[in-house]
């Protein structure tokens, strides 16, 4: 009796996994489609990006069902696709990493996201785009982001400068929640190097603004 009590719940687990593999494989394809026109806006167009779902080594019934999900990623024409965290750079994985956030975001239960590097290798238009991205993804969770690109800080809600001083004994990193005017200079800095002018200023307002 046991036995095919055994049989009937090895079973039930059979059918469940595998009505769970088939809503996989049709959440995956959904999922590579939209990350990769995200992707595409990031300056990320040559990437290719897959999921998929091997079988899991073992045989016996998983909590999870039957089968691993892997993250594979090309980033140049030709290349094979090898898992994520292998060939990615900090920054790539930055922007893959915000592009399947943003895709997800309205199923996300995750409280609190930190994004750094993001703009390594960026500017110009895809700086301006990655801000927007993030703004969005702020509305669904607190995000975190270290940026050295105006663009992308000019979208932030709250701006908190990270500064070091030194002296011969010690390093010391200091955190300054940005006001109004100080966040007006601060992207003034990040647009215009040491020198500040007024037009620079301007520029800056107009950003925060936008």
């Amino acid at each position: 009796q046991l036995q095919q009590d055994m049989d009937k719940l090895a079973q039930l687990y059979r059918d469940d996994a595998a009505k769970l593999a088939k809503q996989r494989r049709t959440a995956a394809r959904k999922l590579v489609k939209q990350a990769s026109e995200v992707l595409a806006s990031l300056a990320m167009e040559q990437c290719q990006l897959e999921i998929a779902l091997p079988a899991r080594e073992s045989a016996n019934p998983h909590p999870h069902g039957s089968e691993d999900i892997e993250f594979l990623i090309s980033t140049n024409p030709g290349a094979p696709t090898q898992p994520l965290g292998k060939i990615a750079s900090g920054g790539e994985l930055s922007r893959i990493s915000l592009a399947i956030q943003v895709v997800t975001a309205s199923t996300s239960t995750v409280p609190s996201m930190i994004f750094d590097e993001v703009d390594v290798g960026i500017g110009g238009a895809v700086a301006e785009v990655v801000g927007k991205l993030l703004r969005t993804l702020a509305e669904q969770t607190q995000v975190l982001c270290v940026t050295h690109l105006p663009q992308v800080a000019a979208q932030g809600q709250h701006h908190i400068q990270v500064s070091k001083t030194s002296d011969k004994k010690s390093v010391e990193t200091r955190l300054s929640l940005l006001q109004e005017e100080e966040k007006v200079l601060e992207i003034a800095r990040m647009l215009g190097g040491v020198k500040i002018t007024e037009q620079t200023l301007a520029h800056a307002r107009e950003m925060l603004e936008a």
